[in-house]
């Protein structure tokens, strides 16, 4: 007689057999981790002894039966991270003994049934990551032995219950990325059992001071974009276990209490995007475990405070757009683990601290754009030999760029432009295809960049100056002159040439067809004529959205070129995917692939990216020779490598990037094994 039933972690394939429902004994079914597809069988219904259920990560389809409901020992139901579609049918509500409800990471939508409200002995819910909208049934209140909600990454909408904590036993909340409104549930502030409270991206309002209580078990409050008002509340700095406090993109006014500092096991603190004005209470630095710091875009005032050296496994520094003045401290440069440094569109005078030099952790970002820095940048800022982005940009910088900048071999993007700076611009290879508007206006800058002048003093040759000026000047001719009969050409060029389209654009008339690309510099008809008018021997890759094809310009240069599939909902919204592209352009971390410009036109839509020259993470392990090359040491750095091109789009990108589709086929290896997303 068969009780238990546990075939979990294999690799078992095909449907789940309708025969399973013969045994009637059978009290635990797990068959979660394999490869099962197909849908739930009805027949399931019929085991009246059966009390755990898990089917979790496989490849299931379908809808949930309504049957399941009859299994009335049920106490858990698992079936989440499969592909589940359909609602939740009403049945659910009839499992008056289930105790652990998951349904997460499917395709579920419709509402969340009034019938959960008879759940009376769930303790753990989490249907987050679906397609659910809707509001919450009243009755969720009444589930008085709750401890874990998880809702997040849903469509549902309207208020949250008054009384979710009405049992006094609930831990966590997890209700991020929906559509709430209304106020925060009034059971929360004497809520004391609480472990996790995360409601941000929605739409509550209330005065934040009003609705958090003292919550000494609390390690993450996350309340960022939401419409909260009010100041931050005294009673945080009695939540002595909080590790994570983000308060970002609200209506928050008043100070930083200096009481926060109480919070000695805080990691990251946002208070980013608010009204907040005052100082930066020196007493924050005395959170020496805290990692990330963003504070931007508020009213702040006054100076950095010099005990800022304290927090010294700081990561993440973000103190941009306020209204900060007075001297950048030097002790800045004793927080050594910084990745990102933001101190931009701000007050600050002086001149810029060679000891920043000394942070040679820094990797991301170091912006100290739009202030008022003034005299010669320090030689140490050439140790920064992992940064990526520096911007000086919109300062009183004057002097040379230092000649050790040339050691800066990660540094993709470097801004000095508005500054008083005059002689040669460091020789890189990373900015070859340099926008000239980094470096204008200036004193007088020069090198060998478009736009910039040369530095040598070699005569120039006989002719040269004209064949210059006519390069500027054909491409404005050309656009005058064909502007007036563009319509007209088009309409013409295109109905004699359906066939073929590289026919159609060429170097003159490229203009046109609004081509973005290494600022200017790539021309459309060069990719056009490296791929053979996009011929399928060139296709080095597929996906959802279009191909991928190797091209070789006429420089010699290798690029990626993706030819993205045209729909009339892409040509009907080309504000929006010129507005994307202008964001993704902005990307600078060396662990996600160049993206050097974007081609849109009637004819086509393609990208242009960086060629990594061993294709993807998939094809690298399906080979066995690569795979063994891909020892567990380069495994590991693989790793690290996504994580921080992740971290970088979750946290440095404003606004935040969601890749939504990371897998083996979308990791690229280069020659050595680096990962790039």
């Amino acid at each position: 007689m068969l009780n238990n039933l546990d075939l979990m972690k294999n690799q078992i394939t095909g449907s789940i057999p309708r025969e399973l429902s013969n045994l009637t004994m059978l009290n635990k079914l797990y068959l979660y981790k394999n490869q099962i597809t197909g849908s739930i069988p009805v027949e399931l219904g019929i085991l009246p002894n059966l009390q755990e259920l898990d089917f979790s990560y496989n490849q299931i389809s379908g809808f949930i039966p309504g049957s399941l409901g009859n299994i009335t020992k049920l106490v858990v139901l698992s079936l989440d991270v499969n592909q589940i579609t359909g609602s939740i049918p009403q049945e659910i509500g009839n499992l008056m003994s289930l105790e652990l409800l998951g349904l997460y990471q499917n395709h579920i939508s419709g509402s969340i049934p009034k019938t959960f409200g008879k759940l009376q002995s769930i303790q753990e819910l989490q249907i987050y990551d679906n397609k659910l909208s809707g509001s919450l049934p009243r009755e969720f209140g009444d589930l008085v032995n709750l401890v874990r909600l998880g809702l997040s990454r849903n469509s549902l909408s309207g208020p949250l219950p008054a009384n979710i904590c009405s049992g006094g036993r609930l831990e966590q909340i997890v209700v991020f990325s929906n559509m709430f409104n209304g106020p925060i549930p009034s059971s929360l502030k004497k809520c004391t059992s609480l472990v996790r409270i995360d409601l941000q991206s929605n739409q509550l309002t209330g005065d934040i001071s009003q609705h958090f209580g003292v919550y000494p078990q609390l390690t993450r409050m996350a309340l960022s974009s939401n419409r909260l008002s009010g100041q931050i509340s005294q009673n945080l700095g009695a939540c002595s276990q909080l590790m994570v406090l983000r308060l970002a993109q609200n209506m928050i006014t008043g100070f930083i209490p200096p009481i926060l500092s109480k919070l000695s096991k805080l990691e990251e603190l946002r208070l980013d995007y608010n009204h907040l004005r005052g100082e930066i209470p020196p007493e924050i630095c005395s959170l020496t475990n805290l990692y990330r710091l963003n504070l931007s875009s508020n009213q702040l005032s006054g100076s950095i405070p010099a005990q800022i050296e304290k927090l010294g496994n700081l990561g993440y520094l973000d103190i941009s757009r306020n209204r900060l003045s007075g001297l950048i401290p030097e002790e800045l440069a004793t927080c050594i683990i910084l990745l990102s440094l933001k101190i931009n569109n701000n007050n600050f005078s002086g001149s810029l601290p060679g000891a920043i030099g000394n942070l040679i952790g820094l990797q991301i970002t170091l912006d100290v754009s739009n202030n008022n820095l003034s005299g010669v940048l320090p030689q140490q800022l050439g140790k920064l030999q992992m940064l990526e982005f520096l911007n000086l940009s919109h300062n009183q910088f004057g002097g040379t760029i230092p000649s050790s900048f040339a050691s800066m071999v990660s540094l993709s993007t470097l801004d000095v432009s508005y500054n008083d700076l005059e002689g040669p611009v460091p020789t890189l290879r990373q900015l070859q295809n340099a926008s000239a508007n980094w470096f204008l206006p200036n004193k007088g800058l020069c090198g060998n960049l478009s736009g910039l002048q040369l530095c040598d003093s070699t005569p120039v040759p006989a002719g040269h100056h004209k064949r210059k000026i006519l390069g500027l000047l054909l491409p404005i001719v050309l656009v005058v002159g064909f502007g007036i009969f563009s319509a007209t050409v088009v309409i013409i060029v295109l109905s004699r040439n359906k066939t073929k389209p590289q026919e159609v654009v060429t170097a003159e008339g490229r203009d046109l067809f609004s081509v973005w690309n290494f600022d200017g510099r790539l021309a459309f008809d060069d990719i056009v004529r490296a791929t053979e008018d996009f011929d399928d021997k060139y296709i080095i890759g597929t996906g959802g959205y279009g191909n991928v094809y190797k091209a070789q310009l006429q420089d010699s240069q290798l690029v990626a070129v993706k030819k993205l599939h045209q729909t009339e909902e892409e040509l009907d919204d080309e504000r929006r995917f010129r507005s994307e592209m202008e964001i993704l352009l902005q990307i600078r971390q060396r662990s996600i692939v160049k993206m050097y410009g974007f081609c849109s036109h009637s004819a086509y839509k393609f990208l242009v990216y960086d060629y990594i020259p061993q294709g993807s993470l998939h094809r690298t392990l399906e080979n066995e020779e690569l795979a063994k090359e891909l020892d567990w040491q380069k495994r590991i750095v693989a790793v690290n490598d996504v994580a921080q091109a992740v971290s970088y789009l979750h946290h440095e990108c404003s606004p935040p990037i969601i890749h939504r589709d990371i897998t083996s086929n979308n990791i690229l290896l280069d020659a050595t094994f680096k990962a790039f997303l």
